[in-house]
This record gives C-alpha cells, sequence and structure tokens, in this order.
C-alpha cells in the first residue's frame, strides 16, 4: 500500500490571524521557541495543557521529517508579581517567605517542573537556557536598544519608549491593541513615575538594598525585565529571525508584543516568522489559575484531594483528555470529560495490546492507506488532533472488528495497521497505558521521589490528610512508602 500523500503542513499564525502553510526559513531545518515557566511554585495542569500543546507540535514536526531545535526557557528573575514593573520578584518573594536562597527556590521548582513533565510524557527541549545564566547578552540587547533611541535611562533603571517605538512600528499588532486605546485605558500608577508613558515597561530595574537578586550593570545594580530574556535567548539559539514562537493566550500582551518590540528595537526586524498560541483550561468557565483556588496540581490530580476532583485521574487520561480538543480552542475541565477519556483511553489501549497478535487473511476488507491519509490529513491542518484522534478510533474499531473475525486484513495491511496506530498512538500524541512499566527505572523512581517529596511537605506542614491520601494513592497503583529514620523509601508492590 502506498505512503501517505505529502501533504503541506498548515498552521495558524496569530501575528496574522490566518492559517497559513508552514515554511521554514531553511528547511529541513526548523526553530521552535516556547516560552518556559517562572520557578517559584509548583505547576498546575493549565500550564501543562500549554506545553502538552507544544509537546504536539514537537512530535507532528519531527514525525514529519523536519529536524527541529526546541529552546523553551526557565524564568529564574526578573519575572513581579503584578506581572508588571513594580513589586516584588516572585522567585524572590518565594525565598523570603520559606528562608531561602533564591536558587535554593529556583532549583527546587525547576526540579518539580522537570517531573511533573516526564509524568506526562512531555519531551524535553533541545536547549532549556535560563535568564540568570544570560545577564551578559540581556545587558548588550538593552544597550542595543539605547543606542536606536528607543530606550531611555532614569536613576539606574531603562525603559523601552512605547509610544516612539509606535510612531513608525505596529505596537500591539500581535495582540489587536491600539496604542491610542491602550493609552485612554491605562491609569496613573504610583511608583511609576520614572516613566514618560505608563505604556513604557522595563528592561533593566535598579534593584532596592534590600532585593534579593541584583547584578552589577552599566547603569547600576540591578535586574533584568521580564520581557528581555525571551527576546535574548531565542535569539541567540535560533537566530534574529526565527520560524516558530509559541506560548500560553495569555502572553500575547504585553509579553509577546514587548518581544517582538524589543527586537524590532535591538536588531532592526521582527523576530518571528509564525506565533503560535494556546488556549486555556477552564474549570466552569474560569481560567485555571493558583489565584482562582481552582489550580490542581499533579499531587492533588493524582491522589483526588481536591475540592472539584471526584477521584484521581492517571497523567495519560489527562494528557488524553487534553489532546480530544483543538489547541486554540477553550478546554473545559470536568469529572465527567475526565471520566469518558479514563474509559476511552483504556478503550484505546486494549486495541493497541490487540493490534500485536492480529492474524492476516488473504484479502484487505479495509483500506488502511486511506485511515492513514486521513490521519495526516487532520494533523497537517493546524494540529487537529480532535480528528486524528477520531481516526485513531476508527483504527480501534478496524483491530475489534479484525481481531473478532469480522473484518479480513493481509499480512502488508495488518503490518500497516500497526505501523500507523503506533505511530499516531505513541510517537505523536504521546500516549501510553497507565500501568506502562516500558520506562526506565531512573525515570520511575524521579516521578516517585517527586510524590515522596510533596508528601514530605504536606506532613511538615502539618496537612496529614494529604500526606495519607498520596501514600494511599500510590498504594493504589502498586507502588508502596516505606518510612524509616534515613527518610522514604518506595518498592513495588
Amino acid at each position: 500500500m502506498s505512503e501517505p500523500r505529502e501533504l503541506p503542513f498548515y498552521l495558524t499564525n496569530t501575528l496574522t490571524r490566518r492559517k497559513e502553510e508552514f515554511v521554514p526559513a531553511e528547511p529541513p531545518h526548523v526553530g521552535l521557541y516556547v516560552c518556559g515557566p517562572t520557578v517559584y511554585s509548583d505547576v498546575h495542569l493549565g500550564n501543562v495543557r500549554t506545553f502538552t500543546t507544544f509537546d504536539l507540535l514537537y512530535r507532528w514536526l519531527t514525525h514529519i521529517g523536519y529536524k527541529v531545535r526546541y529552546v523553551r526557557n526557565i524564568t529564574d528573575v526578573g519575572h513581579l508579581v503584578d506581572d508588571v514593573d513594580e513589586g516584588e520578584d516572585k522567585i524572590a518573594k518565594r525565598a523570603r517567605l520559606e528562608k531561602l536562597e533564591p536558587m535554593e527556590v529556583v532549583q527546587k521548582y525547576t526540579n518539580g517542573f522537570h517531573d511533573v513533565m516526564r509524568l506526562f510524557n512531555i519531551l524535553p527541549p533541545n536547549i532549556e537556557p535560563t535568564a540568570t545564566g544570560h545577564l551578559i547578552e540581556q545587558m548588550a540587547m538593552v544597550q542595543r536598544i539605547i543606542d536606536s533611541g528607543f530606550g531611555y535611562v532614569v536613576n539606574g533603571s531603562v525603559y523601552f519608549d512605547v509610544p516612539g517605538f509606535a510612531k513608525d512600528h505596529a505596537y500591539g499588532e500581535l495582540s489587536g491593541r491600539r496604542i491610542d486605546e491602550l493609552l485612554a485605558n491605562t491609569r496613573d500608577t504610583e511608583g511609576m513615575e520614572e516613566k514618560r508613558s505608563p505604556l513604557d515597561f522595563a528592561l533593566w530595574k535598579r534593584a532596592e538594598p534590600i532585593h534579593l537578586m541584583k547584578w552589577p550593570s552599566p547603569w547600576g545594580e540591578g535586574f533584568p525585565g521580564w520581557h528581555l530574556e525571551c527576546s535574548v535567548m531565542s535569539t541567540k539559539y535560533l537566530g534574529r529571525t526565527f520560524d516558530i514562537h509559541g506560548g500560553g493566550m495569555d502572553l500575547k500582551f504585553p509579553h509577546h508584543e514587548c518581544e517582538i518590540a524589543q527586537s524590532i528595537a535591538a536588531d532592526g526586524h521582527a523576530p518571528v516568522r509564525y506565533w503560535m498560541h494556546g488556549n486555556m483550561l477552564t474549570v466552569n468557565g474560569r481560567k485555571m489559575a493558583k489565584s482562582e483556588g481552582n489550580g490542581f496540581t499533579p499531587e492533588e490530580l493524582i491522589t483526588g484531594n481536591h475540592k472539584l476532583l471526584d477521584t484521581g485521574y492517571g497523567p495519560m487520561t489527562v494528557r488524553f483528555f487534553m489532546l480530544q480538543c483543538h489547541y486554540a480552542s477553550t478546554l473545559d475541565f470536568s469529572n465527567e470529560a475526565l471520566q469518558a477519556s479514563e474509559r476511552g483511553l483504556e478503550r484505546l489501549m486494549a486495541a493497541m495490546d490487540k493490534l500485536e497478535d492480529l492474524k492476516a487473511g488473504a484479502r484487505d476488507d479495509v483500506d488502511i492507506a486511506a485511515l492513514e491519509q486521513r490521519c495526516y490529513d487532520a494533523m497537517n491542518d493546524d494540529l487537529n488532533s480532535p480528528v486524528m484522534i477520531a481516526e485513531v478510533f476508527e483504527g480501534v474499531r478496524i483491530i475489534n472488528s479484525v481481531n473478532d473475525g469480522k473484518l479480513v486484513l493481509s499480512t502488508a495491511g495488518i503490518d500497516q495497521l500497526r505501523r500507523l496506530m503506533r505511530a499516531m498512538v505513541h510517537d505523536v500524541l504521546g500516549l501510553k497505558a497507565e500501568r506502562d512499566t516500558s520506562d526506565s527505572d531512573k525515570v520511575m523512581d524521579g516521578l516517585v521521589q517527586e510524590f515522596i517529596r510533596m508528601r514530605a511537605e504536606a506532613k511538615a506542614r502539618r496537612d496529614f490528610a494529604v500526606g495519607d491520601a498520596i501514600r494511599d494513592r500510590l498504594a493504589g497503583l502498586g507502588i508502596l512508602l516505606k518510612d524509616t529514620k534515613e527518610g522514604t523509601t518506595w518498592e513495588r508492590a
């Protein structure tokens, strides 16, 4: 049977608001940058949806033959509490509250982030740079912006002149904001008197004496602005113009808008050819977020220890749930939807098990090549994973029918069906059975150690109900914890 037709890959470009054929600047190489986490707390499932979206993109681009350099950053300085230019650094605040060094906070939550990514089978990027590891490059970009006339220094801080930039450039084009509307909707804010305009944003902030995270610069001791790091790290590793920049929908403004302005001011041209944004995960129609009290942590997800959860859910069930919705659509959480996903995943994995033992016949009752083509058509149409999953379940129907003797496939047909289902289910969707133990012992140990850490933290804050729930849920998964004087160990039941 023939291979699928080679079709172009179409992606919705946020900048143009159109679905466009994706043509990399230097095929077969693709440069992909995704905004990573600010590591001051545990990630929640809203974050996981964003990283699952770009994991799907990375997997698909790789599957169809591109050589992808995937860069995803770690924000370990400069992200202030109010997401603007005033207030305390989120990491420094957590360090002060927990009486830790800021880099202890960074390491703790970076480790936790990596454990969560492995838990949901999200592939690691090729490069994972940190903001603090690129301070020299950030200072150099600030100086280029000052030299271009779009940056100005006030009392040791450096600000970007947004109205000055907007006179000759399309500031607000990505997010659809108009400069006059932004100005009309902006009110004077105490502590922002240094700025020429309330729309201006910090490239470098002067640090007060009590500030925990600060470095010497040509303008005085301080720290970089939040938007600066992504402009620097994306272009350092992917070139001053690269293919795809991704992130959550909430980053379009101001973060990504400011990135574009910074790069144009510093280097004379826009940095990104295709902008891609994943939509939110909501709960009862409200954005999932820590501040809303509806942001589930992996601990709460698996144990079911949250007021909005009827029970615990496995990570592959949640991944499957997320992939059944197009990345650009809002996905609303419900226990009913997750329970349906749990049943669907079980049915899919049961069929994958049967796939290995199908008996060949003398003919092909089904055109597997046509099924394969439909899977490729769906994914090449802006990563339409819901449609592709529907086609995969057509594959499930074929597997069950052949297994029951209701349909016949030849040896060649069965081989093609096996290749297709393995590629779509495991390689592209990144799904595996919840009970799958094929991962290395090192990965398994890392995941269990993360839950041991969560349990220890719960016990330290005397939340014994959570600690017991973690132990009991792990026991239900066949993992027994043993508390000793030296610490907690684990073994399979």
